[in-house]
């Protein structure tokens, strides 16, 4: 890890994958609405359209969701950056689900499955993702230490706002790159999100299940928390183990670090409390 003391007066948490998990939800949402839809004694499907959706894999098909979100937020600042049009029009994470669930669907010959208000409908679903079984309490006791928690996600605020009610998710603050008009990894949303709590970097500390997102927030100078959950690193075991041995983390919570249920954003709380304790 690296050097140095971790006292942050704000954890910072990136949401999809590291606090919430958004695979199981969107897949059994997806089977669900799937199934519900072709067992409606009601509904008039094409014969192709029902033999196709019988066969797809949905849990392959919110994969490919969730990498055409990582897709856009990638290519929109390098849009952004290469027009140099300060005034580009910012697109937000709901609107681009809506409009990537389009085009699978279009993709996998799903024509007809459901109609364009269904679409919609669905398209929602990640509002409302089940949050790993020790996110709610993590970050209750993460607050009890007198450190803010925030998210700082690249989903809209609406989104974040939804999904703390539904996942009881007892954020002190909800901080969107929507606020900053930019995406992950852009500087600006992490120096954003530090000036909007009043805060240096310094005082920050990042948590995320990505290094790459630790990586740009880091050189931000912020403070960095890697919490590792499973399916989420996208970074290759090598790239993994390289950034472990480097230490340029402040603190690696490994899938079996902390007893029994207290892992995750729990453990993280449990080494806050316990480096406070020491520097006190």
């Amino acid at each position: 890890m690296a050097s140095g003391e971790l006292k942050p007066k704000a954890v910072l948490c990136d949401v999809f994958g590291t606090i919430v998990n958004w695979r199981l939800t969107v897949t059994e949402s997806l089977k669900t609405r799937a199934a519900s839809t072709l067992s409606s004694p009601a509904l008039s499907l094409p014969s192709a359209t029902r033999l196709q959706a019988s066969t797809v894999d949905w849990s392959a098909f919110a994969q490919k969701w969730r990498e055409s979100y990582g897709n856009f937020t990638q290519n929109y600042m390098a849009s952004k950056s290469s027009s140099g049009e300060v005034s580009l029009p910012f697109k937000t994470v709901d609107q681009h689900h809506h409009e990537s669930l389009i085009s699978l669907l279009d993709e996998y010959q799903l024509h007809g499955l459901w109609s364009a208000d269904e679409i919609k409908e669905i398209s929602l679903i990640w509002h409302f993702l089940i949050p790993w079984p020790d996110s709610p309490s993590g970050l209750e006791a993460i607050n009890k230490l007198n450190i803010q928690t925030c998210t700082l996600s690249n989903g809209n605020v609406s989104l974040l706002t939804d999904m703390a009610a539904f996942a009881h998710l007892p954020w002190t603050h909800i901080i969107s790159s929507e606020h900053f008009g930019a995406y992950k990894p852009a500087p600006e949303v992490y120096t954003g999100a530090a000036k909007m709590l009043g805060l240096e970097p310094v005082e920050c500390a990042m948590v995320a299940a990505h290094l790459g997102d630790l990586e740009a927030a880091r050189k931000c100078g912020f403070k960095t928390i890697y919490v590792e959950r499973e399916n989420e690193e996208s970074w290759n075991k090598a790239e993994v183990e390289r950034a472990k041995v480097e230490g340029w983390t402040d603190l690696w919570v490994g899938l079996e670090d902390g007893d029994g249920d207290r892992k995750g954003t729990l453990e993280i709380a449990r080494k806050l409390a316990e480096q406070s304790t020491n520097f006190s």
